[in-house]
């Protein structure tokens, strides 16, 4: 979109300062203390020791997103102070309604986090073991014993990632999939039909064919459709009521934001993305969600409320994704070391249109959720991610401080995790 048009958008701004809602626990769940940090994942107790946060850095955020292409973006934080909110630009342009927090979006990779969060849950009911073969459990579906459910969740298995030729050509290979229903099998034998990256548990590649085995195993393990597991076990005991998962339904119901695809030709108008069926991911993106739901999700997933202490131990140990060692990947979920030195962990998402961080810290206590209705725009991601920075962090010190701390660089230094195969 040209920056005139930009500057035509509704920029909406509000703050709300009101106490945090308190999470009742899961039935059935493990809530009766926050699960212990594993010496890699430290937890702050003292108020003293929290950083306020930045939200006008927040908002700066918001807007870089919008001003790397964008139409709307929004965050909203909890912490110990409250409820705080921003929101920036337009969530659908050809009405021009300008961005609400109350909306719902697609969340894209966060659903995987969902999945493995119902999948550790069959661990702690003794369902399966993290360390047996796949095939242990559906028996001949993949060609390797040696794949285990553990490379699966970690982006270890070496499983090609079939989205890397489905959306070589973006926007024709979106339409080829918009309404399209895929078996979770057809996209198995879609992974399958090329070669697979490497050994498994040899090294990190994500791979969306990973989190569509893991809903495999949901459905094999409990019986049930992945989206009736996810009802019953997340979405209903947390109260998370605008999360859903509706595929192969193409339509978000209720308020909700508008997603804008970028085309790979430059100058070429934006697609509305908005109404899919997302089958192509299914158990690795199809979740719709709020900003307020995710910031309960996080919080109550790093409190300890919906796996055992040592379910969230293995999910939250972690190994390098790149070579900067401040991103990391655990058990469906990532965790990102910033420029202050804070963890927070949680997970990225993107799906046509949809931009989405949804993190916490490790004792659950702070969290925020930020979107942009933008995607094949890594640039826009890249900004996005400024609003954990701000979030997390609080106001940048002064220089003579800052060249004293022996800290981590800042998040939008380098180019935004990818979820999917982008052209810009």
């Amino acid at each position: 979109m040209p920056l005139s048009s930009h500057r035509r958008l509704a920029v909406s701004t509000t703050l709300v300062a009101a106490l945090a809602a308190g999470l009742t626990p899961a039935a059935g769940a493990f809530a009766a203390a926050p699960a212990p940090a594993s010496p890699a994942a430290p937890v702050r107790t003292a108020d003293a020791a929290v950083p306020a946060p930045d939200m006008e850095g927040v908002l700066a955020a918001l807007n870089a997103a919008m001003a790397k292409g964008a139409p709307g973006a929004m965050a909203r934080y909890t912490g110990p102070g409250g409820v705080q909110i921003r929101t920036a630009g337009v969530q659908d342009r050809v009405s021009g309604a300008p961005m609400d927090i109350h909306s719902r979006f697609r969340i894209g990779s966060v659903s995987k986090t969902f999945s493995t969060v119902v999948l550790l849950q069959l661990v702690d009911e003794g369902k399966l073991e993290l360390d047996a073969s796949v095939n242990a459990y559906l028996p001949g579906l993949l060609p390797d014993d040696r794949i285990t459910v553990r490379h699966l969740l970690t982006h270890r298995s070496g499983l090609s990632d079939y989205t890397d030729a489905m959306f070589n050509d973006t926007v024709p290979g979106f339409e080829a999939v918009r309404n399209r229903v895929f078996s979770f099998q057809e996209l198995v034998d879609l992974s399958l039909s090329a070669p697979r990256t490497n050994e498994p548990g040899a090294a990190y590649r994500y791979s969306n064919a990973n989190f569509v085995v893991v809903g495999m195993l949901i459905e094999k393990l409990t019986g049930q459709p992945v989206s009736d597991a996810y009802e019953r076990r997340i979405f209903k005991p947390l109260k998370l009521r605008k999360t859903s998962y509706v595929h192969p339904d193409v339509r978000i119901k209720g308020l909700h934001v508008r997603g804008y695809l970028h085309p790979d030709a430059a100058g070429d108008p934006l697609v509305d993305s908005t109404e899919q069926t997302v089958s192509w991911a299914q158990s690795a993106g199809a979740v719709i969600s709020s900003p307020a739901d995710l910031n309960t999700f996080t919080s109550a997933l790093m409190r300890g409320r919906l796996l055992s202490p040592a379910m969230m131990e293995a999910m939250t140990t972690v190994t390098p994704t790149d070579t900067t060692n401040t991103r990391f990947y655990g058990l469906g979920l990532r965790r990102y070391d910033l420029s202050c030195g804070t963890q927070v962990f949680g997970h990225t998402g993107t799906v046509q249109g949809f931009y989405t961080y949804t993190f916490a810290t490790r004792d659950g206590r702070r969290a925020l959720s930020a979107m942009a209705n933008a995607s094949n725009r890594g640039v826009v991601n890249t900004a996005l991610g400024g609003t954990l920075e701000a979030a997390f962090c609080g106001k940048k010190p002064a220089a003579a401080a800052r060249s004293a701390a022996p800290v981590h660089p800042d998040l939008t230094s380098r180019p935004a995790e990818r979820d999917l195969p982008e052209r810009h």
